[in-house]
């Protein structure tokens, strides 16, 4: 995922809602929360889009809580087994989990932005094996009859990918058809 204006996935990861909690009182903004009328009082708990939550942290008007797709709960999860994790599920609009998880490291000071980052790093490198195996045999999973448990396993996996996770799929399943295309059409794959 690109940090570019126009990219897309990173529109969809800035419009993720975080829980800010308002440090001073902000006259005729209550519509922030919901549609109420009137003031935002001080300590008040407010869920605003990522993009907007970068203004008034970075301003200091107000703080904000680590969204529950990178919870302790989930950080459990994920270090006991990556891929049982539906990481898809975590966060709506695609499911961009990594770009979410970037852009709140944004926001977050040096030490826990170094652990996010590890969470994040960990995570990825622990799946990617598994989406670039499923993506070259793929086709394989289907051509058999039945279904087996290997098969429903790998089907709720591909299932709960998030969307960095999805592209790179996408390109591995390419890059298989293209390199059996042109063993088949090379010397080799006549003989």
């Amino acid at each position: 995922m690109d940090d570019d204006y126009y990219s897309i996935e990173s529109i969809l990861a800035e419009n993720q809602k975080i829980q800010c909690t308002f440090k001073i009182d902000v006259p005729e903004m209550g519509h922030l929360d919901g549609g109420k009328a009137g003031d935002i009082k001080a300590l008040s708990k407010v869920q605003i889009p990522l993009w907007l939550a970068y203004i008034l942290v970075y301003s200091d008007y107000a703080d904000f809580t680590i969204p529950p797709p990178f919870s302790a709960r989930v950080r459990n999860a994920l270090n006991a087994e990556p891929r049982s994790v539906r990481l898809s599920a975590l966060v709506g609009q695609g499911g961009w989990w990594y770009g979410f998880g970037r852009m709140i490291m944004n926001l977050l000071n040096d030490v826990p932005a170094e652990e996010l980052s590890g969470v994040l790093t960990k995570t990825f490198r622990a799946r990617l094996p598994d989406v670039i195996d499923q993506a070259q045999h793929f086709a394989s999973l289907h051509a058999t009859s039945g279904t087996s448990a290997g098969d429903a396993g790998a089907a709720a996996f591909r299932e709960g990918m998030d969307g960095t996770e999805r592209e790179l799929f996408q390109l591995a399943q390419d890059s298989a058809r293209r390199t059996k295309a042109w063993y088949e059409t090379s010397e080799r794959g006549r003989r």
